[in-house]
């Protein structure tokens, strides 16, 4: 007890000490008091926990004093340059976790950061490992990541990144926190295209699995005006996915591979799936078959019990590397789709003995796929968290439009109200469900059972709002998205009003009193829009044909004005556009209602 009394009550004493050493113009004297202050800030954790005098010794560090030990440490030849760079850096890695979080980007620190990057080449590994953790803290600062974007070179870093994986989440840490800020995007493109590339021959000779871990999250998560457009490192990316797919991979490989391969693709769409889908094997060793095979089978086996893991502090990585798995599939299919629209059969990239295994074991997937959203819809309306049925509902949409099985597609009418929901609680704003959902709706809606239950669950009502919300003032400039949902919509209502038998409900009318309200000019609109307006102008005609002769009459003035739409498109759309054939029809159908 005597003894903590002594030492609490000498303390302020070595304090006082320590910043008159700091303070003095003399180098030697201000080695020896960073050296007395990195002994008492070890030895005490009172003073540790001292926050105002812990900040002011901070303030008599001299910044000046600690690039010159930084410098002269990162000379060999120098006497004792070592113990010069070791001190200067444990005295600033013990005050970045001393210090409050503001603290971090403070000039004392952020300043310091090229020579801390440049230190690692002459750090011992102790002092290696300080530095990186001192840069990752200041990397996740919005300061410090400008700062250490405009270091010049960072091959120290690139070069020790395969036995010290926390330099890749610096370099993660320092372009996300600094892409929405940079004044000048295409600098950061060629750091971030040189330094990849870096880190790629590094990893030479290596599994390189921390290498696509990292590129699994950064290129998720980047915007696409920081990437590189054309990389040449994605080929030898893609061969280090190809390795590990192909050798006995472990559960951290297995995610590693798949949150990369769906990054790769979807941040590279016209390089990437040629990459990783085409092969020159075209035997069962082929790569695109092995890959999308080990998917299939991690989905079917991971799936069914992801929501019994919701609360396991596992759940956020099994969760993430299947919707990686998911995504791999939805982008496959679509290449297979172009592929086989595109090439005969003997150039196709896969034996037909593949595809047709392939096409079973999807199917077994997507099955299992519709019973997992089942499960996951009911316990998320029960009020479980954690929900994100993107990646699966996509994947799902697009089996169930591409792949003609009236099995699975009978199985999926079982989802209509949680399509519904999806759709209804979609915006630009947060996730957008409209699109995979339509697509989706295209494969259900074949079946008799799939249109009533669309209709049973307000398909109609929602769908045709839509329709309405994006073209009521077609005149307004619409993104490609939005309008292309038009006439996807209008691709599903058509058929089912074709093959209603007992007459047009009521409220399907609403539709004809919205669109004869709607504002097209004669003159302007883009050719996707004209497109768009033309479909919506059938659905109009196909709705009016099958209501009975007094309903229509109820429209009359309604039925006029959207021929007066049709006759105002008709001054713009040229004799050569292929949709004019359906305009001329659908201005023949209205002239002959508005005779009635």
């Amino acid at each position: 007890m005597a003894e903590y009394t002594q030492s609490t009550a000498s303390q302020p004493t070595d304090v006082n000490k320590i910043q008159s050493l700091l303070k003095a113009k003399d180098d030697t004297q201000r080695f020896v008091g960073l050296a007395l202050l990195k002994s008492l800030l070890d030895s005490s954790d009172q003073l540790r926990q001292d926050e105002q005098t812990v900040q002011g010794l901070w303030s008599s560090l001299s910044p000046k004093f600690l690039d010159r030990l930084l410098r002269t440490g990162s000379k060999p030849s120098t006497q004792n340059s070592k113990e010069m760079l070791d001190l200067a850096v444990s005295v600033l890695y013990i005050f970045s976790i001393l210090l409050p979080d503001q603290a971090k980007s403070d000039a004392k620190f952020i300043n310091r950061i090229p020579l801390l990057v440049n230190a690692v080449l002459y750090s011992s590994e102790d002092t290696t490992k300080l530095i990186l953790q001192l840069l990752h803290t200041l990397a996740s600062s919005q300061q410090g990541a400008q700062e250490l974007i405009k270091v010049e070179d960072f091959s120290s870093l690139t070069e020790i990144a395969p036995s010290h994986a926390q330099v890749l989440d610096i370099f993660c840490f320092a372009w996300l926190n600094s892409m929405t800020t940079i004044e000048d995007p295409s600098t950061l493109v060629r750091q971030i295209d040189d330094t990849i590339q870096s880190l790629v021959s590094s990893f030479t000779g290596t599994d390189a699995v921390t290498l696509l871990e990292f590129l699994g999250y950064f290129l998720r998560h980047a915007n696409s005006s920081i990437l590189p457009q054309h990389p040449k490192w994605l080929k030898v990316v893609v061969s280090y996915i190809q390795n590990l797919v192909t050798s006995r991979p472990t559960p951290e490989a297995r995610a590693a591979y798949t949150n990369a391969t769906a990054s790769i693709l979807q941040a590279f769409p016209s390089e990437a799936p040629k990459l990783v889908f085409i092969d020159d094997k075209k035997d069962d060793k082929a790569f695109s078959y092995l890959l999308i095979n080990l998917l299939l089978i991690d989905i079917r086996s991971s799936a069914p019990t992801l929501l019994e893991q919701l609360n396991e502090p596992e759940y956020p990585k099994v969760s993430t590397r299947l919707t990686s798995a998911f995504d791999v599939i939805s982008i496959f299919i679509g290449y297979l789709v172009q592929c086989l629209e595109d090439e005969s059969l003997e150039t196709f990239f896969m034996t037909p003995e593949n595809l047709l295994k392939l096409r079973k074991g999807i199917s077994e997937t997507m099955s299992l796929t519709a019973e997992y959203l089942r499960d996951r819809w009911d316990a998320s309306v029960a009020g479980a968290m954690g929900l994100h049925p993107d990646a699966p509902v996509r994947a799902l949409a697009l089996w169930l439009r591409e792949e003609e099985n009236d099995i699975l597609r009978k199985e999926a009418t079982g989802l209509m109200d949680m399509f519904m929901d999806l759709y209804k609680s979609s915006s630009q704003n947060k996730l957008d469900f409209r699109s995979p959902v339509l697509v989706a709706l295209e494969g259900v809606t074949t079946l008799p059972k799939g249109r009533e239950l669309l209709l049973a669950n307000e398909g109609w009502t929602i769908l045709a709002h839509d329709l309405n919300s994006i073209l009521q003032h077609a005149s307004q400039t619409w993104g490609e998205q939005e309008v292309a949902r038009a006439t996807d919509i209008v691709r599903i209502l058509l058929p089912i009003v074709e093959q209603e038998s007992n007459g047009v409900p009521e409220a399907w009318m609403d539709l004809i009193t919205s669109v004869a309200a709607w504002d097209v000019p004669d003159s302007g609109l883009p050719p996707q829009v004209q497109e768009a307006v033309i479909s919506s102008l059938q659905l109009c005609c196909a709705v009016l044909v099958a209501a009975n002769r007094g309903m229509r009459q109820r429209y009359k003035h309604s039925i006029a004005a959207i021929y007066g739409i049709a006759s105002q498109l008709a001054k713009q759309v040229s004799q050569d556009n292929p949709e004019r054939e359906m305009l001329e029809d659908v201005l023949a159908t209205l002239g002959s209602l508005t005779q009635e």
